[in-house]
């Protein structure tokens, strides 16, 4: 990260900024979740340096989101949601195509309404809207967490890969034509380059998402006495997070423990659960079934949707943190349990690579409840409490110097900083000038008519193909 804060602070200084920076964010459902958290953070970091943020989304429930987006929070008032009305499934399927519908649903009102509130963008999760914002003049730095193409559930399907063909390409293309490209780890920086080859020829940095290391720090210094026995595994309760891993590793540390010391273990699963959503309500039916098959009900507990308040007293008090997904993008969670002091045990893929030092502040296991319950008894009961400080100690430090709020905001302002730069330096335009396609969107308004309507959209038109054609991209028109 020091390298990449070097690399843009020449062009953050050579930026003149004369008036207060005015920031858009569009991220496509604003609930709760990784993606989500880094917004937030990243909103309130450049609030906290004199920008001005606003937030678009297709969907936003204040019964299911961040803190400070809702009442009296620091973004409350800067949330703007367009398109709620619009599908996220036709028929429980398609939603990699509504999401993209959605955000260009977004896209649209932003043209139509906010364009000359705003001096850059900030996209992450859907690119789709990239061209179109650049098309309006507006610098882009995109945030990827980790490419769709790869998101998905593949399927042997025909149909299934002609559905995904173009959505595949117009990922890739779209996210190239960004000004400036930062991934959320070294891991994810990786695959965004292997999977998209247009990517290979662009310099990618390296954001981590960051946590607010004080305030965990605070928490950490109340008078919150550690349970020698609690193991925490926070997580949403999607399959794809591998908690059963949890679960089965309880059940291989019975085999190694004394029956007293296993008799004071005890595994409390929480995480972000939506009552709505399919998946969140039957993965926790077959995580239960997984406790009752090994009689563990004594020594598991769920809770579902836990406050901000209540994640911190679990990472606090809990022994260790068990992290089970496998290849995680980066993953937020190691981190707050080092800012914490907490010890994390965790697949040995993916973002903790790069969060977690072996041996250090907490272990790296393979994929294995074997692996898992043996990291567990090192750290369980009284006699460990000493390495579990020691590990403690060094979690925070770590946490402290690469992932904090302040080391994050910094960065994010100089690469907002050089991606006007970088527009600005390199036009879309032969002539050198930004075609706004927001002209075309706002012809739809009343009091327009539609020969006018036509004609605007035949100028702003030829200025986005121009864009998508320098990244190779072919349009077919059909009308």
């Amino acid at each position: 990260m020091r390298g990449l804060t070097c690399s843009v602070s020449l062009a953050a200084r050579s930026l003149k900024v004369t008036k207060q920076l005015r920031v858009g964010f569009l991220h496509p459902d604003f609930g709760i979740g990784g993606a989500e958290n880094l917004v937030v953070n990243a909103a309130v970091a450049l609030q906290q340096r004199g920008a001005h943020v606003t937030v678009f989304t297709a969907h936003h429930d204040i019964s299911h989101c961040f803190e400070e987006t809702r009442g009296d929070g620091r973004l409350a008032a800067h949330v703007r949601v367009h398109g709620d009305w619009l599908p996220c499934t036709i028929g429980g399927k398609l939603y990699a195509f509504c999401a993209v519908l959605r955000v260009l649903f977004v896209t649209l009102c932003v043209a139509m309404y906010y364009q000359d509130d705003l001096d850059v963008f900030v996209v992450d999760q859907v690119s789709i809207s990239v061209p179109f914002l650049r098309a309006m003049g507006k610098p882009v730095l995109f945030y990827g967490h980790f490419p769709d193409k790869l998101l998905c559930i593949r399927s042997n399907s025909l149909w299934k890969r002609i559905y995904r063909l173009p959505l595949d390409l117009l990922e890739e293309i779209t996210t190239v034509s960004s000004d400036i490209i930062v991934a959320n780890s070294k891991f994810s920086r990786g695959v965004f380059q292997d999977v998209f080859p247009r990517l290979q020829t662009k310099k990618l940095g390296i954001l981590y998402p960051p946590v607010d290391v004080k305030a965990y720090n605070t928490t950490a210094e109340a008078s919150v006495e550690r349970d020698t026995g609690l193991f925490v595994s926070l997580n949403r309760f999607e399959r794809k997070k591998n908690v059963a891993l949890a679960i089965e590793a309880l059940v291989e540390l019975r085999k190694i423990t004394t029956s007293e010391m296993f008799q004071r273990v005890k595994l409390i699963v929480a995480g972000g659960y939506d009552p709505l959503n399919t998946e969140n309500k039957e993965h926790l039916i077959e995580l239960q079934e997984v406790v009752a098959e090994h009689a563990l009900e004594e020594h598991v507990e769920f809770r579902t949707s836990v406050s901000n308040s209540m994640k911190l007293e679990l990472l606090r008090k809990a022994h260790a943190i068990l992290y089970t997904p496998d290849r995680e993008h980066f993953g937020i969670v190691p981190v707050e349990a080092m800012a914490c002091g907490t010890p994390v045990i965790a697949v040995s893929s993916g973002g903790p690579l790069e969060s977690i030092v072996d041996g250090e502040t907490g272990f790296l296991c393979e994929q294995k409840p074997q692996a898992f319950a043996k990291a567990m008894a090192e750290l369980c009961g009284h006699k460990h409490s000493t390495r579990v400080g020691e590990m403690g100690a060094n979690g925070r430090q770590r946490a402290l110097k690469l992932f904090s709020l302040e080391t994050f905001g910094d960065t994010l302002l100089e690469l907002v900083h050089q991606a006007v730069y970088a527009s600005a330096q390199q036009p879309f335009t032969k002539e050198g000038k930004s075609r706004h396609l927001s002209t075309a969107l706002l012809a739809w308004s009343p009091g327009v008519t539609r020969r006018r309507c036509k004609r605007r959209l035949a100028v702003d038109f030829a200025a986005l193909r121009h864009v998508l054609l320098q990244h190779g991209c072919i349009l077919v028109i059909v009308s």
